[in-house]
């Protein structure tokens, strides 16, 4: 039955159309049980009914004209109870409803099967049989299996108008649901990208000769570096200064030791340099694919990006150009920064992905360059919309595909709308981020790709809120010297100077492990990490803090940020690292001065023991990521609980409320570091709050700054006040929505409002 039920999967899924799709499956199962009847009814939620759409032993003038009011009848039970029903004399149940349009009163046997996709009941999956008959457990377990299969086909009929063309009064059209990554409107055609070449498909082979190996090797790299440039080049005039510091990163993972040293000691070993790529590749991508932290774990992706384009040039493969439209929607199934920027910027109307997050370098890149993007849009099927039309809502992360003409006139109303915001936000460059009660709320960057090449700098910002130390560290072999890690944060110094710089020691170490420093832990969330291994090492927190300090004589804008703080004991113990560190250097004869020294909140513990901690620093810098998945025991990037995360549940709310209370005390000013305080809606609650200043990505600034220059510090704290009453992070966000269209700014969040 394994064998029956992997060719029906593979004949499913390359049925063109929902139609070919039920005709397999109904055909299908129904010969490999050996049942007399296999039908699927699916459910029209707008019209409330189950309705027959295909059959293989019951009338054929049945389908599509059979229809029971939904939840009548033993399909409706399979429906509601979402589970399946196995019974060897359906006449007898109670719930069961003679249809005589299908000719269905001789039989007894009933196995029904739920369609579920995301927790909704599409349909069900129903075999009969004219005598009783108990199915058995490999046969429920089989038909349950097919059922599931169904859901993506049933799900995109709905969204391409599909299901509404097979049914006589058609249904309203749906959207495939994904992240939002890059917000905005795009309306265009599908132009469907995919990798030039598949790494996984390498054999390993015996090299003939080791030194043409790794000749071809490096000089694949160096065209690789080239075409990186290339791009950079093409794109620099629609990216930020920070968002092109994305293709150093770029260049920095393609030069690093890790990859370089890892690909040629293999192919010393033996291997021919494709095998030897692929190894290495594989090593090095895993290393990011195990962290937690949501935007290392993105570069995983841009490992293997680059792993393919070496292999490229290896194979000196020359790829037929793709042909992009005006209006192109890029499509793919893990898109690439080199695919973006290979399209026209004038051609790009927007960008799908059906993997990613928004802290993938494709989302980072996308809200750079002000492209609405969607990514994880798992139900889209890539190979079969290529040339279509396709509508991108990247406030909602929503895609719809071939969309009826009420729908697209709407968007392209939305669109409308949303290019007027755009233009009305630009005006708001180099004004402060002023209430309208005078209150000045600095707004601070995000960030940690620093290059040589390229300033980081983005006109808009205050300073750096965040600058994170751990890809330099991550990207080589070996821990990075103390006079390589002065040199890095020089350059970021001196970029923003005098504004000020907050740089983050280094958080690596249980989820997120250094390739040369491997930790295999059974709860990583909940391990040895940030300031937990740099206290454990005390070596390698005293070179990093050693480079920082040295990396600030004669500027004189640096604050060092202490992460994942638990106990009053670990900032006690850091502290003492830092003057010892501080001291050493006047000895050595180096003009060091004692930085500002904050500690970030990001660990329940240290809610509670915001006050004590206040006493011993100077700021506070909250992490309402961490602080959020620790509190609600939710990990975000789990799609099974992804949903319970909200930055607006009550108790999040308290926790901020507690954490400024305690820095109160002490007279110290707190700064919140999160996605909180780059979401517009937050602004009402922060400002409210009392906190000092926010730290966000740059694609935030202006949405942000648009809402603080438009509300007074009174307002704020009135929409403080009812929203802590509410008990629910639902009531939170509603009430936020009202408060932003209150002001006009609802379209900051949402298209057209």
């Amino acid at each position: 039955m394994l064998e029956s039920l992997r060719r029906i999967v593979q004949e499913v899924n390359n049925a063109p159309d929902l139609e070919r799709a039920l005709t397999i499956i109904v055909q299908r199962v129904k010969q490999a049980v050996g049942a007399d009847v296999c039908s699927v009814y699916l459910n029209d939620f707008d019209n409330r009914r189950h309705v027959l759409h295909a059959t293989d032993g019951l009338r054929a003038k049945a389908v599509g004209r059979v229809r029971l009011e939904l939840g009548r009848g033993l399909i409706g039970l399979v429906s509601e109870r979402a589970e399946p029903i196995n019974l060897d004399d359906a006449v007898s149940h109670p719930r069961y409803q003679r249809i005589t349009d299908t000719g269905e009163e001789h039989y007894h046997g009933f196995l029904g099967a739920p369609i579920i996709q995301n927790r909704k009941v599409l349909g069900v999956l129903v075999l009969r049989q004219r005598e009783k008959r108990h199915f058995g457990d490999d046969e429920v377990t089989f038909v349950v299996t097919l059922a599931s299969q169904l859901a993506g086909a049933i799900t995109f009929a709905r969204t391409n108008g599909e299901l509404a063309r097979l049914q006589d009064d058609g249904i309203p059209q749906r959207f495939l649901p994904g992240l939002p990554a890059s917000p905005g409107i795009g309306i265009g055609t599908a132009v469907v990208v995919y990798p030039p070449a598949d790494l996984n498909a390498v054999p390993d082979r015996r090299a003939e000769n080791l030194d043409n190996e790794a000749k071809d090797f490096l000089g694949a790299v160096e065209h690789v570096a080239e075409d990186l440039d290339r791009f950079a080049v093409r794109t620099q005039a629609h990216l930020s200064a920070e968002d092109m510091a994305l293709f150093d990163a770029w260049r920095l993972m393609l030069e690093s030791d890790t990859l370089i040293d890892g690909t040629l000691s293999r192919i010393r070993a033996g291997n021919w340099a494709p095998g030897a790529l692929r190894e290495t590749i594989a090593e090095h991508a895993k290393v990011f694919d195990d962290m937690d932290d949501a935007y290392l774990r993105e570069r995983a992706s841009d490992v293997r990006d680059l792993g393919r384009c070496i292999l490229t040039h290896l194979q000196k493969l020359t790829a037929a150009p793709i042909q992009y439209v005006p209006n192109t929607i890029l499509v793919g199934d893990e898109l690439s920064a080199m695919q973006i920027a290979d399209v026209p910027r004038e051609m790009l109307a927007g960008i799908v992905s059906t993997t990613g997050s928004g802290s993938s370098h494709v989302g980072i890149l996308a809200r750079g360059m002000g492209v609405p993007a969607a990514m994880a849009v798992a139900d889209l099927p890539v190979g079969r919309v290529e040339g279509r039309e396709l509508v991108v809502d990247g406030y909602r992360g929503r895609v719809y595909v071939a969309p009826g003409p009420t729908v697209r006139a709407e968007y392209q109303r939305l669109a409308e709308d949303d290019a007027a915001l755009t233009s009305e936000l630009q005006a708001l460059r180099h004004l402060p981020a002023e209430t309208t009660d005078g209150y000045l709320v600095p707004l601070y960057l995000n960030t940690g790709l620093v290059s040589e090449a390229r300033p980081l700098g983005i006109e808009e910002s205050a300073g750096v809120g965040l600058y994170r130390t751990e890809l330099p560290f991550i990207v080589r072999d070996t821990f990075p010297g103390e006079a390589a890690q002065m040199s890095n944060y020089r350059q970021v110094l001196e970029l923003f100077a005098p504004r000020p710089v907050t740089i983050r020691t280094l958080d690596i170490g249980g989820d997120k492990p250094l390739p040369y420093f491997p930790m295999h832990e059974a709860n990583p969330f909940l391990g040895w990490r940030g300031i937990r291994i740099t206290l454990d090492q005390p070596e390698i927190f005293l070179t990093q803090v050693r480079a920082i300090l040295r990396a600030s004589i004669g500027l004189d804008n640096l604050q060092i940020l202490l992460p994942m703080i638990s106990t009053v004991g670990e900032v006690d113990e850091a502290l003492l690292l830092i003057h010892r560190a501080h001291d050493e250097l006047l000895e050595e004869g180096y003009q060091v001065r004692l930085p500002p020294i904050g500690v970030m909140i990001e660990v329940p513990a240290a809610v509670y023991q915001c006050e004590a901690l206040a006493r011993r620093v100077d700021f506070l810098s909250v992490g309402t990521n961490d602080l959020t998945q620790y509190l609600l025991a939710v990990d975000r990037n789990n799609a099974h609980v992804a949903k319970l995360y909200d930055e607006f549940h009550p108790a999040v709310l308290r926790a901020l409320l507690q954490i400024l209370a305690g820095a109160r005390v002490h007279g110290r000013e707190v700064s919140v570091c999160g996605e909180m305080a780059g979401d517009p809606l937050a602004t009402f609650l922060l400002l409210g709050m009392g906190v000092h200043s926010l730290s966000m990505g740059a694609g935030s600034l202006l949405r942000v700054k648009r809402v603080i220059r438009s509300i007074s510090r009174a307002r704020a704290r009135e929409v403080l006040k009812v929203a802590l009453q509410c008990e629910d992070a639902a009531s939170v966000r509603r009430l936020l929505l009202d408060a932003l269209e209150a002001v006009g700014l609802g379209g900051l969040v949402r298209p057209g409002k």
